[in-house]
């Protein structure tokens, strides 16, 4: 018992001396930060620990499957999808993770922004031709390679980076949306790609928006034109048999980049749709004629693109239900219609009935212009549309009508210098007389989307795309053997052609 009341007087003694000695040293509790709601730029913003400055982060998961070719927002319009055979693409799966990355600052010359939207993307489930290559995300590997090998990507998958700018005083720096385009871009109301527009994606600028209140503003910005805006310029003198089989109406020529595009816009934004204007001027600088500096060159010519655009919200048939609708010209800056995202060459096969013919093909080329050695640009000129109506039919279901029409035509000395091409190189059966490369592209389709709980939505779309070529009726031409493609040396008639594609989506946003 005095063994037992002695080990406890003596355990006693030890925490109390150990208490007084930690009692004696100058240590302070450290302080809890709390994560702070930042209610100045509306819902989401938190304020960052230690800063005052907010911060949002959002995105979405997308799953995407298409059925009628594996271009996740385009038509089968060329290579293996266009050749409409055994090596055709007829369905393609995507699987995408977006980011974004909002921070806002109060400072004493107005709110400082930055924003970066990262994503990372699978494609999977399609082939480049001849039976030999297939595609991995972005990368091509043959034989017994294991997916997600090789060729820059990230576990299999590809990096993309669609926002990263910083906003100040007006002034915009870094990947932005181009200050031509609407906030729609080529999406009125689909998900396929349309023609008539600028097109979505963001390009390097530095701009100035002016607000004037009452949601009138006015921006100008210096863009690079070299991802998204500079199309084909061709010179028609190094044509050949391959490359116009497939719509390439002459060696690309580009020379180095010398002058961004200049971009202005006037927008109306209100409560009851908005209305833009937009205008931009893009330079056209080439290379040289031939392998050397001394073979010459053509001089630069600049180009121009405008734009009209109108959106009516909240209409009589229904609440949030809305019109979309843009008009664009271009003449030399093609790339303000035909945007980024669709080809700019075109070849569809189909079947035939003129005498001697083994398939029929649309054929069609884009360029922002067109020359012969020892000659000067002339520029291509292309007009378009295109539109949206969506309506819902109550808070979980909503059903669109789009389309979109685009022109693109030659001048007369253009269709000289492709025609005489044609002629002695393809041998057309009508001579130059049934010669015309000018041609209309259009898209029609619906979309049905279904949200049976917030931020989560399943679409159907369906859409058909036209090619209407020009070249007379009956006309026939030879090609040469296509093997990536496995098209045989033959005759073939030029004839429209279309194309049917559905796409089925699942996307969760945050």
């Amino acid at each position: 018992m005095k063994l037992t009341k002695g080990l406890i007087l003596g355990s006693a003694a030890l925490f109390a001396g150990a208490g007084a000695q930690a009692a004696d040293l100058p240590v302070k509790a450290k302080a809890v930060e709390y994560v702070k709601i930042c209610s100045l730029y509306g819902a989401g913003f938190y304020y960052i620990p230690g800063t005052d400055t907010c911060i949002k982060l959002g995105g979405y998961l997308r799953v995407d499957g298409t059925f009628g070719t594996n271009a996740d927002f385009d038509a089968a319009s060329s290579g293996v999808n266009g050749a409409r055979n055994r090596l055709s693409n007829y369905y393609g799966t995507l699987a995408r993770q977006d980011l974004q990355i909002d921070t806002r600052t109060a400072t004493e010359y107005g709110v400082v922004r930055t924003f970066a939207e990262l994503v990372f993307t699978w494609t999977s489930g399609s082939y480049t031709g001849a039976g030999t290559t297939a595609v991995n995300g972005q990368t091509a590997y043959n034989g017994s390679n294991p997916a997600g090998s090789g060729g820059g990507q990230v576990a299999g998958g590809k990096l993309g980076i669609y926002y990263a700018f910083i906003q100040f005083a007006g002034f915009t720096f870094g990947k932005a949306e181009s200050q031509f385009r609407t906030p729609w871009g080529e999406y009125p109301a689909n998900n396929m790609e349309l023609p008539g527009s600028a097109g979505w994606d963001p390009v390097n600028q530095i701009s100035y928006t002016a607000d004037f209140g009452q949601g009138i503003t006015a921006s100008f910005s210096a863009q690079d034109q070299v991802p998204n805006y500079q199309g084909n310029v061709w010179n028609v003198s190094g044509a050949t048999a391959a490359g116009l089989a497939t719509g390439a109406y002459g060696a690309n020529d580009l020379g180095g980049s010398r002058a961004p595009d200049l971009v202005a816009r006037v927008r109306v934004d209100q409560a009851w749709g908005l209305f833009q204007a937009s205008f931009a001027a893009h330079d056209n600088h080439t290379g040289y004629y031939g392998a050397d500096e001394t073979t010459g060159y053509a001089g630069d010519k600049w180009g121009w693109a405008g734009q009209l655009a109108l959106s009516i919200k909240n209409l009589p048939t229904g609440a949030g239900d809305t019109v979309n609708l843009t008009a664009v010209y271009t003449n030399g800056a093609s790339r303000y219609n035909f945007h980024d995202y669709m080809g700019s060459t075109f070849a569809m096969y189909g079947g035939t009935s003129a005498a001697g013919a083994y398939q029929s093909l649309g054929l069609a080329g884009v360029s922002d212009s067109v020359f012969v050695t020892g000659a000067g640009q002339q520029l291509t000129r292309t007009y378009g549309f295109n539109g949206g109506f969506t309506h819902n039919w109550d808070p979980y279901w909503n059903t669109s009508l789009f389309g979109g029409w685009a022109a693109v035509r030659y001048n007369n000395t253009a269709k000289g210098y492709i025609c005489g091409t044609f002629v002695t190189t393809l041998a057309l059966s009508t001579g130059v007389a049934g010669c015309n490369p000018d041609f209309n592209y259009a898209v029609v389709g619906t979309k049905t989307s279904w949200s049976p709980v917030k931020n989560l939505t399943f679409t159907g779309e369906l859409s058909y795309m036209l090619l209407d070529q020009k070249y007379v009726g009956g006309s026939t031409f030879t090609l040469p053997l296509q093997s990536s493609i496995a098209k045989p040396a033959a005759a073939y008639e030029l004839k429209d052609q279309g194309s049917l594609q559905l796409l089925l989506r699942a996307q969760r946003n945050f």
